[in-house]
């Protein structure tokens, strides 16, 4: 990846939702020029491409979150497909290996649409004896090294990672390699399910390049507002990353 260019649109915020009905509610509050959403498994299930299409035609660019994690041909032949749709971002799981990462890689540079392809590293809700019980005998910062360098030298765009593997990744991967970091919290609210999280300004000072949002944003009295505040709090102080 060269020459890569990110705007100001940093904030991802994550329609985790049942249906798509509640989708739409949120997207009539939210602003595409302050932000683009992600679509993960449950929404994408229970509405389709169709419902990807439809978000796409709003302005919207869409992360499709389905970590992908198959025999190489299956993952690239469903990497080619999500391009197809005109998403923006997609993501594989790093532990798929070097074969189904170069095999992703490859139908995303043989499509006319080129989303970014991205390798989720370390779950942000596992710890250590979460590894450990799937058999993985290294710390969380360990393994996350292990698969983004793999993940790099397969041809990935970047990877999910928690920030706090952000500094060590930017200083190891370099400036270009994108970092997608979930499990964000505003200072002040919940932790939920996330074991490994941050605060947007943390998170960005570290050198995260997008940061996924959901709950915080989604389940907010005014959802708009709520991004607007939080966009506003991070102007000025994302990092020369060109």
């Amino acid at each position: 990846m060269t020459g890569r260019t990110f705007d100001a649109r940093r904030i991802v915020v994550a329609l985790d939702f049942p249906d798509a009905d509640s989708a739409r509610v949120l997207l009539r509050q939210l602003d595409h020029s302050l932000c683009r959403v992600k679509i993960g498994k449950e929404l994408f299930t229970r509405c389709g491409p169709a419902f990807v299409e439809e978000v796409v035609a709003q302005g919207f660019d869409v992360f499709l979150d389905l970590k992908y994690h198959d025999i190489p041909h299956t993952v690239s032949k469903a990497v080619a497909a999500a391009a197809e749709l005109g998403v923006w971002m997609v993501n594989v799981h790093a532990s798929g290996g070097r074969e189904m990462m170069t095999a992703a890689v490859e139908s995303v540079r043989a499509s006319s649409h080129k989303p970014l392809l991205i390798a989720v590293t370390v779950l942000t809700s596992m710890a250590a004896q979460d590894l450990q019980e799937v058999g993985v005998d290294a710390s969380p910062m360990e393994q996350v090294r292990r698969l983004a360098t793999l993940a790099k030298h397969s041809g990935m765009d970047g990877v999910v990672c928690s920030a706090q593997e952000t500094a060590m990744l930017r200083q190891l991967l370099g400036h270009e390699f994108v970092l997608v970091t979930p499990g964000i919290r505003p200072a002040g609210d919940a932790a939920d399910d996330q074991k490994r999280i941050v605060t947007p300004e943390e998170a960005i000072a570290e050198g995260s390049h997008y940061l996924v949002i959901g709950r915080p944003i989604a389940r907010a009295e005014n959802p708009g507002r709520k991004l607007a505040e939080i966009a506003s709090r991070l102007h000025g102080r994302f990092s020369d990353l060109c």
